[in-house]
């Protein structure tokens, strides 16, 4: 590891620099033909499984108010005529072709989604002068790597960006043009803790939920998180009960430093739950005056190049293995490939 030309130091723990000064992929590094070909192993029954949400759930905004369902409309034709169930015949009284076409408005992370590592950076000190900028995995900065339509002052003020908005680095085409292809493995949180209540899983519930399951996390895996969450949401039919859904469900402990140092030592290379936030969101509060209101995601999207998926569908396939008495299965997890995206729809597929 040494520093480049955006860092000289780097956060502790961090693997800035790691798989190079430019690396934008993080522990997907880990994804190599090697461990492609081992997670092939997996398929022995040849069941496939989609691990999304539909793009139209939770419904309304209830998780986030930012945050707000698909809209599906037809294209116009020059005409002003929406192009859905469209007799051609109007174009040219020869042709006999009818024909649908459509577009969405849509937020990215509404449903089923990836984090790229740009969604969630922290202000650090990364050239050492002394004052805190905002930065991103590896140092990319914000209002140059990532650029937003305003930058916002340190007096509260905000300057607006000639530029078009996007992220230049670490935008989700990064993970698409990799390819997340792998070996996953089934962390069924449900199975020991319910639905019925909100529980904090720590490290120490972690490790006995491994040990009792006989499941093993190796360097090089896709981590999955069964809680119930995703079920809830499907039963209450686009129709969320936020309190219910905030006191239901398991959620990792994000301020337990023994769990994110877990995370670290077992090499894994992404972590997806099937809850809001993979993490309790928000987590509990911290005695001092700064700390990270999000500190799985800051250990993970900003210090180790983890990405993160979440509100993933992961009932049907945890109950099949459940059923196999296995953990392990075949994985590919493709966000869309839309370049300077800070997140995507996820449409993942396990295979057993």
């Amino acid at each position: 590891m040494t520093g480049t030309s955006r860092w000289k130091r780097r956060p502790k723990g961090a693997t800035w620099g790691d798989w190079g000064p430019d690396d934008q992929l993080g522990r997907l590094n880990l994804l190599t033909p090697e461990r492609v070909l081992t997670a092939r192993e997996e398929i022995r029954l040849g069941e496939v499984y989609c691990l999304s949400l539909p793009l139209d759930y939770p419904g309304r905004n209830v998780l986030n108010p930012r945050r707000h369902p698909p809209v599906l409309e037809p294209t116009q034709g020059p005409d002003g005529a929406p192009r859905y169930n469209y007799p051609l015949q109007l174009d040219d009284p020869r042709h006999i072709d009818v024909g649908c076409d459509d577009r969405v408005h849509m937020t990215l992370q509404y449903s089923s989604q990836w984090d790229a590592f740009c969604h969630m950076g922290q202000m650090f000190d990364a050239d050492a002068d002394g004052v805190p900028e905002i930065c991103f995995y590896n140092g990319f900065r914000g209002g140059e790597d990532i650029i937003g339509p305003v930058d916002y002052n340190p007096d509260g003020s905000q300057t607006p960006r000639p530029e078009a908005m996007g992220a230049r680095k670490l935008g989700i085409e990064t993970f698409a043009e990799k390819g997340v292809v792998g070996r996953g493995v089934m962390i069924d949180l449900e199975r020991f803790f319910g639905r019925e209540g909100r529980r904090l899983v720590t490290y120490e519930a972690l490790m006995r939920v491994l040990q009792e399951t006989g499941t093993v996390v190796e360097e090089g895996d896709l981590a999955f998180f069964y809680t119930g969450f995703a079920d809830l949401l499907l039963e209450m039919g686009k129709d969320p009960d936020g309190p219910r859904l905030a006191n239901s469900c398991a959620a990792l402990d994000g301020r337990d430093d023994r769990l994110l140092q877990w995370i670290t030592d077992s090499g894994v290379v992404a972590l997806f739950a099937d809850n809001y936030a993979v993490e309790q969101s928000p987590a509990r509060p911290m005695p001092g005056e700064r700390y990270a209101n999000s500190p799985l995601h800051q250990h993970c999207l900003f210090k180790l190049g983890v990405p993160l998926g979440e509100l993933w569908h992961l009932g049907d396939l945890a109950r099949r293995l459940r059923e196999l008495g296995r953990t392990r299965f075949f994985t590919t997890c493709q966000p869309l490939r839309l370049p300077g995206a800070v997140g995507s729809p996820a449409s993942p597929v396990g295979i057993v």
